[in-house]
């Protein structure tokens, strides 16, 4: 089935609830003919680990507000939920609802996961936007999966009122970045689907330093491998790593 802005595929989008980076970001980074529809993931519990674990149990049913929408592939831009999920219990989530629901879904983090597994990279450098607690469980995450970790360099807003991640500023992931160019790593993440990312990662393409993506970089690539039906490759990331196409498209909004 061909929608009108969706013809090579339409996107389910789990975001949380707050988070007002995942569309504009998703919406510079999709390539012609791929959209997405968003649902929200909804918590009133007081902490930012105790919504993320919120989050993650409710994926399920988060997934009926897309009810019959004729998406090809679902994703959840909430990286913080894997971590504190762990990776056993991440990877029986993702199949137990790819196999009831008969598509794809994908997790931000295994999205990270895979671009690492295709770029060979081992030593990673993480630019991370989480309080304490979540960035130990952070580092644990990545362990688990085999990925030693280099460097950190923090970026965490504590003086906003209205959120200590989606309030952060492209200036302030950038200055963080800086500090992990000259690092022996094979690869740098940007961490969390609420700081914004975009500009950083085009700034430092050809700069001489390791290649750099995010979390949102990394699932919108996995989810159109997704809908096209593709395994993840070396060959379809690096253009998204290059920039062909969204840098022109970020460069056109900001």
């Amino acid at each position: 089935m061909s929608l009108e802005y969706a013809s090579r595929g339409l996107v389910g989008m789990l975001t949380p609830q707050a988070n007002t980076t995942v569309e504009p970001e998703f919406n510079i980074l999709w390539p012609r003919g791929v959209a997405m529809i968003n649902a929200r993931l909804m918590s009133d519990k007081p902490s930012i680990s105790a919504r993320l674990v919120d989050y993650f149990d409710n994926y399920g049913a988060s997934l009926k507000q897309f009810a019959n929408a004729p998406v090809g592939a679902v994703a959840a831009a909430c990286t913080g939920a894997s971590y504190l999920a762990g990776r056993e219990r991440e990877a029986a989530v993702v199949r137990d609802i790819a196999e009831r629901h008969k598509h794809p879904f994908i997790t931000a983090a295994l999205a990270v996961v895979d671009a690492l597994t295709v770029l060979k990279a081992k030593r990673l450098g993480l630019v991370s936007p989480y309080p304490d607690d979540l960035n130990k469980a952070s580092v644990a995450y990545w362990q688990s999966h085999g990925f030693d970790v280099g460097g950190v360099a923090l970026v965490f807003n504590e003086s906003s009122t209205f959120h200590p991640i989606y309030s952060l500023g492209g200036s302030n992931a950038s200055e963080a970045l800086q500090t992990l160019k000259d690092k022996p790593l094979d690869a740098i993440i940007m961490l969390g689907t609420g700081m914004p990312t975009l500009r950083p990662i085009a700034d430092a393409i050809g700069w001489g330093g390791p290649p750099v993506m995010s979390c949102n970089l990394c699932l919108a690539w996995r989810a159109v491998e997704a809908v096209d039906g593709k395994a993840p490759s070396r060959a379809a990331l690096e253009p998204w790593l290059a920039g062909e196409g969204w840098v022109a498209r970020l460069n056109e909004r900001q």
